[in-house]
């Protein structure tokens, strides 16, 4: 084998593990995004989701930042925690603030707020509570802990609204 076949071989080869290896970093449980865009609402239709509003400076958010990981991780199966940054951070700004404040979920790219009809909230941190079907179901204003999250996810299973909703 001449060198140039042996140089080639050897690029070859280091290309395929290089692909191989992109592509299985893609498939891991850290990723933020579905493949195909930006991240939107409508991208977890089926889920009780919960739409977390966030900002660094907000002293209850950062305390309230754990138990919403914990209440994702616990309900994986039917319920999709999101997060919209208050001050409408993007980039990487976003993406240093996600990382130094813990969010294990990710963040919307579009506000589902006007689409809701929901005005600006007065105070941080606020958590809609939407129903599979999309429906809005619950607003939870301040922090909340996993208790309060697991009974306002009773109280959309069942169809209800806590009294929380305006």
């Amino acid at each position: 084998m001449t060198y140039r076949h042996c140089l080639a071989s050897r690029l070859l080869r280091a290309g395929i593990t290089l692909t191989l290896l992109l592509m299985l970093g893609g498939c891991g449980e850290g990723d933020k995004k579905p493949a195909g865009g930006p991240l939107a609402l409508e991208d977890f239709r089926g889920y009780t989701v919960y739409v977390n509003y966030w900002a660094e400076w907000c002293k209850p958010c950062r305390e309230e930042i754990p138990e919403l990981n914990t209440f994702q991780k616990k309900y994986s199966d039917t319920v999709r925690v999101v997060g919209v940054n208050f001050d409408r951070l993007t980039g990487e700004t976003l993406a240093g603030q996600v990382s130094n404040l813990g969010i294990d979920f990710p963040t919307l790219d579009v506000d589902p707020r006007p689409a809701l009809a929901v005005p600006v909230p007065i105070g941080l941190p606020e958590t809609f509570v939407i129903n599979p079907d999309g429906k809005l179901v619950s607003i939870l204003r301040g922090p909340q802990t996993l208790e309060a999250l697991e009974d306002a996810l009773s109280l959309a299973q069942e169809g209800e609204s806590p009294e929380q909703m305006p």
